[in-house]
C-alpha cells in the first residue's frame, strides 16, 4: 500500500512537470503558483512542520515584512519552521519558504534571520527554480520532482521520502544564482527597515560552523556554497547604502528574542528511523 501511494505520488508529480512545462519554456506565474502549492503540499506531508501559533505567526510576520516590497506579482507568501536541527533553508516556486529550526537556532539577531528570508524570497521574486527547469528542459534531460525545487530537502537529511528520483544536474542554483539572491536580498531587507548587515552576519557563522562540525551544514552548502567572497560581495552592496539610512535600521528586536525562546522551549519532533 505504502508503495503503490509513493509510486502514485511520483506519478502525479512527474504529470503535473511535464503538463506545465511541456514547451520548456519558463512557466507563466499562474502555473508556477499551481507547481509550488503542489510541490508545498507534498513538502509538508513529508517532513515536520512547527505548527505552534505563535511561531508560525512571528516568522509570517517577519517573512511578509520582506515580501510585501520585493515583488509585485501578488503572490501569496507562505513562511514554515521545519522542526528539524539541521542548519538549512529552501523557496519552493509561487511564495513558499522553509527554515529549519537549526538555521534559526543558530542566528543571534532578528536582521540574520532575515537575510536568510530574503535571500530565500529572492529566488522566487527572480524566478531560479522556473529557469532552471526551463533549461533542464531544453537539455532534454527530463528533469522532475520537488529535488529540483528543493534541492536540499534531497540532500539525505530527514527528507528521504520527499525524494522521488530527480537528478541533479540542475538541482543547485549557479553562482549567479546565489550571487542575486544577495543582491535583492539586500534590496529586499532594507526596504523593509531591516538592517542588510544580518545578511554577511550570517554567512560568517554558517563558515564558522563548516569548520567545526562540517556535517551540521552539509545540506545546506550543497544548495547554498558559500565562500568567503561572497562575504565580500553582500558587504560591498551594502556599502552602496546612506550610512544615516543604515543606521535607522532595524537590528533587533524584543518579539524576535522572545520567538527565538519560544522555539527553543518547544519539544522536537522524533526524528524518523
Amino acid at each position: 500500500m505504502r508503495e503503490n501511494t509513493r509510486r502514485n505520488r511520483k506519478m502525479a508529480i512527474i504529470g503535473l512537470a511535464a503538463a506545465f512545462g511541456v514547451t520548456a519554456c519558463v512557466p507563466a506565474t499562474q502555473e508556477e503558483v499551481a507547481m509550488g502549492n503542489d510541490y508545498a503540499q507534498q513538502v509538508e506531508r513529508e517532513l515536520p512542520m512547527i505548527r505552534d501559533p505563535d511561531i508560525v505567526r512571528y516568522i509570517n510576520v517577519l517573512g511578509d515584512s520582506i515580501a510585501r516590497v520585493s515583488d509585485d506579482r501578488s503572490l501569496t507568501w507562505r513562511f514554515n519552521v521545519v522542526d528539524q536541527p539541521e542548519i538549512n533553508a529552501f523557496a519552493v516556486p509561487g511564495g513558499h519558504i522553509y527554515v529549519y529550526r537549526g538555521l534559526i537556532e543558530k542566528t543571534t539577531n532578528m536582521s540574520e534571520l532575515a537575510g536568510v528570508l530574503g535571500h530565500e524570497i529572492a529566488h522566487v521574486t527572480q524566478r531560479h527554480s522556473m529557469q532552471q527547469m526551463a533549461k533542464a528542459q531544453r537539455a532534454n534531460i527530463g528533469l522532475t520532482g520537488l529535488c529540483l525545487f528543493v534541492p536540499s530537502a534531497c540532500q539525505g537529511v530527514a527528507g528521504a521520502a520527499v525524494q522521488v528520483g530527480a537528478q541533479a544536474g540542475f538541482a543547485k542554483f549557479s553562482r549567479n544564482d546565489e550571487a542575486s539572491a544577495d543582491r535583492y536580498g539586500v534590496t529586499y531587507v532594507t526596504r523593509a527597515g531591516i538592517d542588510p548587515r544580518g545578511m554577511p552576519s550570517m554567512f560568517r557563522i554558517l563558515i564558522a560552523e563548516r569548520q567545526r562540525n562540517p556535517s551540521g551544514v552539509d545540506a545546506f552548502f550543497a544548495s547554498h556554497p558559500i565562500e568567503e567572497s561572497r562575504v565580500a560581495n553582500t558587504e560591498s552592496e551594502i556599502q552602496k547604502i546612506n550610512a544615516v539610512v543604515l543606521r535607522s535600521l532595524t537590528r533587533d528586536t524584543r518579539a524576535f528574542q522572545t520567538f527565538k525562546s519560544r522555539l527553543a522551549g518547544l519539544p522536537r519532533t522524533p526524528a524518523k528511523r
